[in-house]
């Protein structure tokens, strides 16, 4: 596995470039991946519009910001998107907002289908399902634990809409950007801390040498 993550790495972005490569991209009227079609680029120019509104208007609670200023670990924290996810477009700029206020986390991201190895190791359900977050040791490239491809609302909203009507449609696509706009990304924070605060206890436990 760490030489899967150190490849990956060989080819990760910060999010300025990411957010760059993919601007590059819609101008030529493509989308990041291995597959272009007018639908993926079209959803690439909607997270376009999203991502550039949630990273004016997006807080890390005050909460939540001094937890990540106190983290005692380092970390390395890599995320697998696409620029067509719109999954994606509500989440990585949480994650580089929350990446930024602590000194002690490096975000990285690298685009799923270049990295299809390092994908196939953090299925969801076998599927290639993206955000997902990796957060490692920055020392050890060891994966201490991964969140994604959604909160767990989210998640539930779309199992319940499955559920009820069999496919995951355009309807549902919209219900699911609405729980989104209206969640102000408070479950995402919370949920990634959460994990944060077990990562920082599990490793104050651990008997030193």
């Amino acid at each position: 596995m760490e030489a899967i993550i150190q490849a990956s790495l060989v080819k990760s972005y910060t999010y300025t470039e990411y957010r760059n490569i993919v601007s590059s991209l819609l101008k030529e009227g493509k989308s990041t991946g291995n597959e272009q079609s007018e639908a993926l680029t079209h959803y690439s120019e909607l997270n376009e519009t999203r991502m550039n509104r949630l990273e004016k208007t997006i807080k890390i609670t005050d909460e939540f910001t001094e937890k990540l200023k106190a983290l005692k670990g380092e970390y390395l924290w890599l995320v697998i998107s696409e620029g067509w996810c719109g999954d994606a477009a509500q989440l990585v700029p949480i994650f580089h907002k929350m990446a930024e206020l602590s000194p002690r986390i490096d975000f990285k991201i690298v685009l799923r289908d270049d990295n299809n190895d390092l994908m196939n190791l953090f299925l969801t359900n076998g599927a290639r399902s993206i955000p997902k977050l990796l957060i490692l040791d920055k020392n050890t490239l060891e994966v201490l634990g991964d969140f994604g491809p959604r909160p767990q609302g989210a998640k539930q909203l779309i199992l319940d809409y499955k559920a009820e009507h069999g496919v995951v449609d355009e309807t549902a696509k919209t219900n699911l950007q609405l729980w989104y706009l209206h969640d102000k990304g408070l479950s995402t924070q919370k949920e990634v801390m959460d994990l944060m605060t077990t990562l920082e206890l599990t490793a104050v436990q651990i008997p030193q040498d």
